[in-house]
C-alpha cells in the first residue's frame, strides 16, 4: 500500500488516496488500484497538521496488517488420523453456475410465484440446489438431497419439502421459461431470426404405461415407455422453449405446439425454422406460411428432404452432374470433395383444412442439393457396420428380434416379426439380403437435400444454417449424457414435468456459460472443470484447493470470480458465493 498524490492540472488542487500497486501479468506492466479515497489536501489540512506524512504512515500500517493477515503459520500433526466416515471435500465451482442463475433472476420469479403460497420452505433454495446438482453431480433427487452439504450453501429444507416443491415448479414451468427468455434478451442478447427445432425421447424403466409415459419409437431402440420432448433453440444454440408429449406421439405432431408457443409468447418477429425431415408435413409447412393469411404472417423454413424417399425426378436431378458448383460457386475441379446446386420449384403439399378434409396447395420453394466426400465416406463406413449385422441376421435369425435388429432389417428380405413379442417369425420364405436396396441407397452416399422458403438466401448460407441443427442434436446428447436426464426416477406426472424443467434450466445455464467464455470449450469440458474446483478443510476455517487450469482461469475471468487461490478462508469463500448472487 502507498499514498497516491494526484494534482489536478485544471484546478491546481491535490487529491490523496491509498492505492495498492501490482503488476498486471497479462498487460506486462505495473499498475494500481485505489483501496481508499481520502479527499483533497487542502480540506485534509484542516484536520491534520501534515496529511501527507499522516496517511503515508496509515498506508504503511495497512500494508503490515495485510501481510500479517495473508500469512498463517500452521502446525501439522503427521500422525493425525481422519475421523471415521470422513468426506469433507467441498465444491466451489458451483459459484459459476450461481452467477448465471442469478443473472437470469430465477430467484425473483420463484419468490414472486411463491409469495401467495403457504409454503414452509424456500423454493429458490430448492431449485438452485437441484440445478447445481443436475450439472455437477447428476442422478436422482434423493441423491441430490443427500449430497447437498458438498456446497457452501445453507440448504435448509427436508427431502419431503423438495418433492413437494416439484409439483409447484411444474405449474409455473411456462412462466419460468418465458421469464428466462426475457432475461437472456436483456443480459446476453437473443437472436431468434433462426429457430432450430428437434424432438427426442426419454425412457422410463417401468412396465406399465400411463397417459404421458407411452411406448413409441425410441431413439435409443428401447422398449420402455417414453416421453417425447420438443425443444426449440435460438440461432446461437441457447435453449428457447420446450414441451413434453406422450411417448407415442409422432415427431411431426409436436411441431406446431412448440413453435406456436414461441411465436405467441416470445416476441420473436419473423422466424426461419430449421428442422430435419421428421417434422416435414404439408400441415407444418402451411402453418409456418400463415395458412390463408400467409401474405401478412409469412414465416420461413429450412428443412432437410429425403432423397431415397423422394420422387424419381428428384433422384435424377441429384445424380445429374450438370450445374454442380464448388463452395465458391465456381465450376468443379477434378476430384472435387464438395459440390452443390439449387433450383426453384413449385411443389404440391397436402394440407388438412378446418373441416378435416385434405386439400392440395402449391408451395414455391428453393431446393438445394450438396455432396461432400467426407459425408460419403462416413455413410459408407456406417452402412458397412449395419450390413455386418444384416448378414448375421440372414445367417442367424434366431439371435434377433425387432428391437435388436433395428436398422439392419431394412436390408433383409422376407423377414417378419410377431406383433406382440417382436420375435422373428418363421414363414418358410428364405431370408436373404436385399442387394438391390443396398445398391440403390449407396448411390446417394454423401448427398443431402434441403427445401426452403428463402429464395433470396445464398445457397451456402442455407447449407450453413441447416448445419447449425447439429447444436440441438448435441444439446440432446448433453441432456442425456452429461446431465443424465434419463432414466427418470419419478412417477407422478407433475414431478416428471418439473424434472425436465430443471434439466432445461441446467442446459440453458451451461449454454450461456459456454457463450460467456467465447464458445471455445465444450459443455462437457466446462462441467468437468467446475467439478474439479473443489477443496478440503486444511485447518480451522482454511480450505486447500488443488486444481487450476486454463479453463478455470477463463471461466473466472469471464464471470469475475477468482479461482486461482491455493488457500481461502471460509469468510473469503462465502464472499465469493455472495458476490455470485448479485
Amino acid at each position: 500500500m502507498y499514498l497516491k498524490v494526484m494534482k489536478n492540472k485544471k484546478t491546481g488542487r491535490t487529491y490523496l488516496s491509498i492505492a495498492h500497486g501490482y503488476r498486471d501479468k497479462e498487460k506486462g506492466y505495473s499498475t494500481n488500484r485505489i483501496v481508499k479515497k481520502l479527499g483533497y489536501l487542502d480540506d485534509l489540512e484542516k484536520e491534520y497538521p501534515d496529511p501527507i506524512a499522516h496517511f503515508r504512515e496509515v498506508a504503511r500500517k495497512m500494508t503490515e496488517e495485510e501481510n500479517v493477515e495473508r500469512k498463517v503459520t500452521l502446525t501439522l500433526d503427521m500422525n493425525e488420523k481422519l475421523p471415521e466416515e470422513s468426506d469433507s471435500r467441498k465444491n466451489l465451482g458451483y459459484a459459476a453456475i450461481l452467477k448465471i442463475y442469478y443473472e437470469l433472476e430465477l430467484d425473483r420469479i420463484l419468490y414472486n410465484k411463491a409469495r401467495h403460497q403457504n409454503f414452509e420452505y424456500n423454493t429458490n433454495s430448492i431449485m438452485s440446489m437441484l440445478i447445481i446438482s443436475r450439472i455437477l453431480s447428476p442422478g436422482s433427487k434423493k441423491k441430490a438431497y443427500e449430497e447437498k452439504d458438498r456446497y457452501f450453501e445453507r440448504f435448509d429444507f427436508s427431502m419431503d419439502d423438495m418433492y413437494r416443491a416439484l409439483s409447484h415448479f411444474a405449474t409455473i414451468s411456462k412462466e419460468i421459461q418465458q421469464h428466462m427468455n426475457d432475461q437472456i434478451k436483456e443480459c446476453y442478447g437473443r437472436d431468434t431470426s433462426i429457430v432450430y427445432y428437434d424432438v427426442t425421447n426419454f425412457y422410463f424403466e417401468i412396465d406399465a404405461e400411463d397417459d404421458l409415459r407411452r411406448r413409441g419409437y425410441s431413439k435409443e431402440k428401447r422398449r420402455d415407455p417414453l416421453v417425447q420432448m420438443g425443444l426449440a433453440m435460438d440461432a446461437d444454440g441457447v435453449p428457447l422453449h420446450f414441451e413434453l408429449f406422450a411417448g407415442n406421439l409422432p415427431d411431426k405432431s409436436t411441431f406446431r405446439t412448440v413453435i406456436g408457443e414461441v411465436r405467441r409468447k416470445y416476441d420473436t418477429g419473423r422466424i426461419i425454422v430449421v428442422a430435419d425431415m421428421g417434422v416435414i408435413t404439408g400441415d407444418n409447412i402451411y402453418y409456418l406460411a400463415g395458412g390463408e393469411k400467409r401474405a401478412k404472417t409469412l414465416n420461413g423454413y429450412v428443412f432437410s428432404f429425403s432423397i431415397p424417399g423422394g420422387t424419381d425426378e428428384l433422384k435424377k436431378y441429384v445424380l445429374d452432374m450438370e450445374d454442380y458448383r464448388d463452395s465458391d460457386g465456381k465450376p468443379l475441379k477434378e476430384d472435387a470433395e464438395y459440390m452443390r446446386k439449387s433450383r426453384q420449384i413449385a411443389r404440391e403439399i397436402n394440407v388438412t383444412m378446418n373441416n378435416g378434409k385434405t386439400k392440395q396447395k402449391i408451395m414455391y420453394e428453393k431446393q438445394i442439393v450438396f455432396w461432400s466426400k467426407k459425408y460419403a465416406d462416413k455413410a459408407k463406413v456406417d452402412r458397412e457396420k449395419v450390413l455386418k449385422k444384416a448378414i448375421d441376421m440372414v445367417n442367424n435369425p434366431s439371435k434377433y428380434n425387432k428391437a435388436s435388429g433395428y436398422g439392419a432389417s431394412k436390408y433383409v428380405q422376407n423377414i417378419e416379426y410377431d406383433k406382440k413379442t417382436g420375435e422373428i417369425i418363421e414363414t418358410g420364405k428364405k431370408i436373404i439380403l436385399d442387394e438391390e436396396k443396398i445398391k440403390e441407397e449407396s448411390k446417394y452416399d454423401g448427398y443431402y437435400c434441403m427445401v426452403t422458403s428463402e429464395w433470396e438466401m445464398e445457397d451456402q448460407e442455407i447449407i450453413d444454417t441447416y448445419r447449425g441443427l447439429w447444436e440441438i442434436e448435441e444439446t440432446f446428447k448433453i441432456t442425456k449424457g452429461t446431465l443424465e436426464a434419463r432414466p427418470v426416477h419419478l412417477s407422478l406426472e407433475d414431478r416428471i414435468r418439473a424434472h425436465f424443467l430443471t434439466c432445461f434450466i441446467s442446459l440453458t445455464i451451461l449454454r450461456l456459460l459456454r457463450k460467456e467464455v467465447g464458445s471455445i470449450y465444450s459443455c462437457e469440458e466446462i462441467v468437468d472443470c467446475l467439478k474439479k474446483i473443489s477443496c478440503s478443510l486444511e485447518e480451522e476455517n482454511i480450505y486447500l484447493f488443488n486444481y487450476r487450469s486454463k479453463i478455470s482461469d477463463d471461466i473466472g475471468k469471464a464471470l469475475g470470480i477468482n479461482f486461482t487461490k491455493k488457500r481461502l478462508r471460509l469468510n473469503e469463500i462465502k464472499n465469493i458465493v455472495a458476490e455470485s448472487k448479485k
